[in-house]
């Protein structure tokens, strides 16, 4: 395939001349918190200011700042809650939310509706988290102090490593993307469990009671099929309180309300297709182009009601997790890194805390139990032909995938505060953490990089196909757009060769082999015009 220069935009825009600047800006601003590099690199950079404060003069201000108590007072009764907790026990209720909905969607219509092919990245998850733990107590079985710390590197931080992965863009096989996806959510489902189990107080009786009445509650509003987002937000908060005063970790009920949350359409999809076209054909019919649109009611209200009903067909999980993403990977976990990222370096003995059984525990954990246990599962799996690796993928892939499991950060620093109360032993895990994530960040992208450069040599790009669904995950959607901006480059017979290898085969992704020194070429003008604009 050799690549072609072809004018972006070339469909006509549904916008007026005058505001195609503003939806320019507009959708490069939607691009940008939907994108999970750029998660990534907000997270990473609130870790490292995090740092910064910690060991300046400004860190007691801070820490005094971030526990002063905020609340509200309701007859006699004043509730408050340190910012700190605000942060850790409702914002990551809502990034526990974000997760109960990605882990419903995989569930049911992604990866983990097929169980041979989501069999693979479950049963690596497992090895995952179980070798971690091993290679955590060979440090610390014989110490009751810090025992109890081995949940902390058993956890893998999805954005951070499909951030890492994002970097390389179709250079690597989306089957790999789709693996460590996968593996993140089964090992977040397991964490979720880990934490209700193993890192709550002694549990209240009643208020596990009132929750599971609530849950109740929610599970009838489901059945009677309400669809409005409103209610089931308002019961989860009342949820959320329950769990929160029973001692179970309040964040839990983020992942109990995303199941409750309805995941198809209160809209009769296939009787809207006939509806939607007899609306389109009265609003036309109701045009007058010579009269200005604030006077034309016919056609405002043909256009209204289609646009009211139109807004309910995706449904409200979809619609949920849409609007969460940039909140909660460009605001809430930037703020969790920023709060608990903190490694007071200024009063620590570096040799004490190195040498602390929690730090070796987490550290080669994470950067050695991590890909051990995913590489060694993976393995049995494949070789007793119970699964297959994912369409173009390699071990090579594997290795590297593997090891971008070993980026904990947020979810594994989340569980060291559980884990631990001794400052010290916290102190030590997030260092550990930190530490273990950085390396396994470097080696497992610079894995993979490896490997694209000597597909890059050959020509090869692994192109996805677009689709047109738009009840895809985020994490779909922006390798589909990453995969139409590819095709863009093709040309007319190419583009139509790929696409009819991809509906043949019924397959998501196709490696492709194009002129490299002219896709190149391509790449470099690009940059160029980008940087003018």
């Amino acid at each position: 395939m050799t690549a072609e220069k072809r004018p972006t935009g070339a469909e006509p825009s549904i916008f007026i001349d005058e505001v195609h600047a503003h939806q320019a800006r507009y959708k490069k601003i939607i691009q940008f918190t939907h994108s999970a590099t750029k998660a990534a690199g907000i997270m990473l950079l609130a870790a490292i200011v995090a740092l910064i404060i910690a060991n300046t003069g400004v860190y007691e201000s801070f820490e005094h700042a971030i526990h002063q108590n905020i609340g509200f007072v309701l007859g006699d009764t004043a509730y408050t809650m340190s910012i700190s907790h605000v942060i850790n026990d409702i914002l990551m209720a809502i990034f526990f939310l974000l997760v109960g909905l990605e882990i419903k969607y995989e569930m049911t219509v992604g990866e983990l509706t097929n169980i041979r092919q989501a069999l693979l990245p479950i049963v690596a998850a497992c090895g995952g988290v179980l070798v971690p733990i091993v290679i955590y107590l060979i440090f610390n079985m014989g110490n009751p102090d810090t025992v109890m710390g081995w949940g902390v590197p058993t956890a893998t931080d999805i954005a951070f490593a499909l951030g890492i992965m994002a970097l390389l863009g179709n250079r690597v096989p989306i089957g790999v993307r789709v693996f460590l996806s996968t593996l993140a959510v089964a090992d977040d489902i397991i964490a979720i469990l880990v934490i209700a189990i193993f890192y709550g107080q002694t549990p209240s009786i009643g208020w596990l009671a009132a929750a599971a009445g609530v849950m109740v509650v929610l599970v009838l509003m489901n059945r009677s099929h309400m669809y409005s987002l409103v209610p089931y937000l308002l019961v989860g908060v009342v949820l959320w309180f329950c769990v929160y005063m029973s001692g179970v970790h309040s964040t839990i009920a983020g992942v109990l309300l995303a199941f409750a949350i309805p995941s198809g359409s209160r809209i009769n999809l296939k009787g809207f297709i006939a509806w939607s076209d007899k609306k389109i054909r009265k609003a036309y019919e109701a045009y007058r182009p010579d009269e200005p649109v604030i006077g034309q009611k016919d056609y405002m209200r043909e256009v209204k009601n289609l646009s009211a009903i139109a807004a309910q067909v995706i449904p409200p999980a979809t619609r949920l997790e849409h609007k969460l993403y940039p909140w909660v990977y460009f605001a809430i976990l930037p703020l969790f890194a920023l709060t608990n990222a903190d490694v007071h370096l200024a009063t620590a003995d570096p040799s004490a805390m190195l040498g602390s059984p929690v730090f070796t525990g987490v550290f080669f954990g994470l950067l050695l139990g991590k890909p051990i246990g995913i590489l060694l599962f993976s393995f049995i799996v494949v070789k007793t032909g119970l699964a297959s690796l994912p369409a173009n993928v390699n071990w090579h892939h594997m290795i590297g995938a593997a090891v971008l499991g070993g980026v904990g950060f947020t979810m594994a620093i989340f569980v060291a505060n559980l884990a631990f109360d001794n400052e010290a032993f916290i102190v030590s895990a997030k260092a550990a953490i930190l530490s273990a994530s950085t390396l396994a960040g470097i080696i497992g992208f610079l894995f993979l990089f490896v490997g694209a450069r000597s597909d890059a040599k050959r020509g090869v790009l692994y192109v996805a196909n677009p689709g047109e669904d738009d009840n895809m995950s985020v994490a779909d959607a922006e390798s589909r757009l990453s995969s139409m901006e590819v095709m863009e480059t093709f040309g007319h017979a190419d583009r139509a060769e790929t696409k009819e290898a991809m509906e043949s085969g019924d397959r998501s992704e196709v490696a492709v082999c194009i002129d490299a020194e002219a896709y190149r070429a391509h790449q470099g003008e690009e940059a160029e015009r980008e940087g003018a604009r």
